[in-house]
């Protein structure tokens, strides 16, 4: 598959680079951004961290906001931003929460979607082949993170292929979306209107599906985020987390909202996470 590099900045000894490629998957063209620290280019193995953005983003909101690359730098670590949605012409709506910027990273079943909103497979099937060769002395391991509905995605995307992804971590994730606004609305245009076919794309039911192992997951949420009440509600899968024994530290920040302001202050520690986690 043909890649074009669109830009490149140098940052914190590393490279910021964004390229355009056409998705076979998506059926569309498609960006990513890719952050390769320097030390990649030498004889260190590099490790891999995905990252999933929310609603209405694309993938310069985190490599331009997310304040990530001095520690990826330092840790040596590569970073992957794919896209939140297929672009170009392809279904949408008018709704700034459905259609382009809000693919919910899996894969729709219903028309007109279903011609290209096939994320997940995008995600798990075709970008890996794209991102691998690009990184120097990849060492193979992987882990993922995301914001609101990339939160969702991570922990969707990670539960569903443990052996795969070293942790999780999220940014005031949509935690059990087939019982929130967001939710409903896009499994009912995405997937159809059996509630029962949603289960397989929720966090909180997946957690409870049984499995060998699953990957240790970090969450932060702000207790001023304008969405937690509605949208972020928590118990449901800390509960279900608890019943499994799955390793999960969810964390409270006191009078942080859903920006990215907040991810900024915290990406230091959930960068501190995975690289334990890939270390191991």
């Amino acid at each position: 598959m043909h890649l074009k590099m669109i830009s490149s900045h140098r940052i914190f000894n590393g490279r910021q680079i964004k390229y355009r490629h056409h998705s076979s998957v998506l059926n569309c063209d498609m960006t990513f951004s890719l952050y390769l620290p320097e030390s990649s280019s030498n004889h260190s193995k590099t490790a891999l961290i995905w990252w999933l953005s929310g609603l209405t983003c694309t993938d310069d909101n985190f490599s331009q906001k997310g304040a990530f690359q001095k520690y990826a730098s330092e840790k040596n670590l590569a970073f992957v931003i794919p896209d939140t949605s297929p672009r170009g012409a392809t279904a949408d709506s008018e709704d700034w929460d459905l259609g382009q910027g809000a693919g919910f990273y899996l894969n729709a079943t219903q028309d007109p979607w279903k011609e290209n909103f096939q994320m997940y497979d995008y995600l798990t099937k075709e970008l890996p082949e794209l991102i691998y060769p690009l990184i120097p002395n990849f060492s193979g391991k992987e882990s993922i993170m995301g914001h609101s509905m990339g939160g969702h995605g991570s922990l969707i995307v990670g539960l569903k292929n443990p052996e795969r992804f070293s942790a999780i971590s999220a940014f005031a994730p949509i935690l059990n979306p087939t019982q929130v606004p967001w939710g409903k609305k896009a499994f009912t245009a995405y997937l159809g209107q059996d509630p029962s076919k949603w289960n397989e794309w929720d966090a909180t039911s997946l957690i409870q599906a049984p499995s060998a192992y699953r990957p240790p997951i970090m969450i932060t949420q702000g207790t001023a985020d304008e969405f937690y009440k509605t949208q972020l509600k928590e118990n449901t899968f800390l509960t279900a987390a608890q019943k499994t024994n799955a390793e999960v530290i969810y964390q409270k920040e006191k009078g942080y909202d859903h920006s990215y302001f907040t991810i900024a202050t915290f990406i230091e520690k959930h960068i501190a996470f995975h690289y334990q986690q890939l270390s191991q």
